[in-house]
């Protein structure tokens, strides 16, 4: 009986509670990185390529809902139910700033230039916070129809986009007027939201389907329906050639852009996947789960044969474990995590 091959992802242990969000940093001088939010109330920083723990953020008393790095991977943020947004230092693991909320933050993004930090929640209001002064008031919108869920910016942080957890659609924003000036129309509530590393589309995630849009002239794409209800999704950034989907049948698919077709079914999780996505140069990609591990995987898997034994520990191949020692030299300066709270490393 022929033996069926399946895919070996790299398993980041360390969160104790469901992994609701991902992060990638573009590639910085010292490589990429990957920030996680979690339930636990830690957000975690990884090197993006091996998933090795960095270190860990403390300080949020209430879930993560949200975290996020800026262009230079030098400062994190972090959306809480605890009623805060929060500011890090990325290199020490310092809070640089706490901006307080009146109820749940569930998302953060940092704008293009780093200067602005964005938020939104259960409030129902989006805020733009100056980062050059942080004790000022922050700019505030407050037409939004519901819960906010998902934020981000675009066209040269001119323009802002949010979704909602209890309407439909995404809306996007004109910073200058403040007003809606385009609505994209789904018919579920958008779970996720992505903005291509070049700029071209948003990928949305609502129900079981996910649409790839224009961000410049915001017409659809392209709409796929997907196997099963999918809670988010991600579009290989070097090439865009294929997008990856992951969703409550614990599974992280990968799929053709220009067909739709499904080439890849990765299988491994426990639990409900809650987000998914691509490496900035799209050689691998992350998951997060209700199971509480992010699983790194392969654009071109390591395979192995199903019956053979998993490797201990999930030891990545000696290719991987080379690159992965040269990047922890670099980062040994790096190390914010406090000794004795080291979380278990891949």
């Amino acid at each position: 009986m022929e033996k069926k091959k399946v895919a070996v992802p790299l398993v980041c242990h360390g969160h104790s509670r469901p992994v609701v969000d991902l992060f990638y940093s573009s590639i910085t001088p010292d490589g990429f990185f990957l920030i996680s939010a979690s339930k636990d109330t830690t957000p975690m920083l990884r090197n993006g390529e091996t998933g090795d723990w960095i270190g860990t953020f403390e300080g949020h008393k209430g879930a993560v809902w949200s975290s996020c790095l800026d262009a230079k991977a030098l400062r994190a943020a972090s959306a809480s139910a605890d009623f805060s947004a929060k500011l890090w230092d990325a290199l020490t693991g310092d809070e640089l700033h706490s901006f307080e909320h009146k109820h749940i933050v569930r998302a953060c993004a940092f704008s293009e230039d780093t200067h602005h930090l964005l938020t939104g929640g259960v409030e129902k209001i989006l805020r733009i916070f100056d980062l050059n002064r942080p004790d000022a008031a922050p700019r505030e919108v407050d037409n939004s129809p519901g819960s906010i869920r998902t934020v981000a910016w675009l066209q040269g942080d001119q323009t802002i986009l949010s979704s909602c957890t209890d309407a439909n659609g995404v809306r996007l924003w004109d910073l200058r007027s403040g007003k809606i000036v385009q609505t994209l129309e789904t018919k579920s509530p958008v779970t996720s939201a992505e903005v291509s590393h070049d700029g071209r589309y948003i990928t949305t995630a609502d129900g079981s389907t996910v649409k790839f849009w224009d961000s410049n002239h915001f017409g659809l794409v392209k709409s796929y329906n997907m196997p099963c209800s999918v809670e988010s999704a991600s579009l290989e950034p070097k090439n865009g050639n294929k997008f990856i989907a992951g969703g409550e049948d614990m599974w992280v698919r990968v799929f053709d852009f220009h067909t739709g077709e499904e080439l890849g079914c990765n299988k491994g999780h426990h639990g409900p996947v809650h987000c998914v996505r691509f490496a900035p140069a799209g050689e691998s990609y992350a998951s997060g789960s209700e199971d509480g591990t992010i699983r790194i995987w392969q654009t071109s898997p390591v395979i192995r044969e199903e019956s053979d034994p998993v490797p201990p520990g999930n030891a990545p191949n000696p290719k991987v474990k080379a690159v992965a020692d040269e990047v922890n030299r670099k980062l040994q300066t790096l190390q914010i995590g406090k000794e004795g709270n080291t979380p278990e490393r891949v």
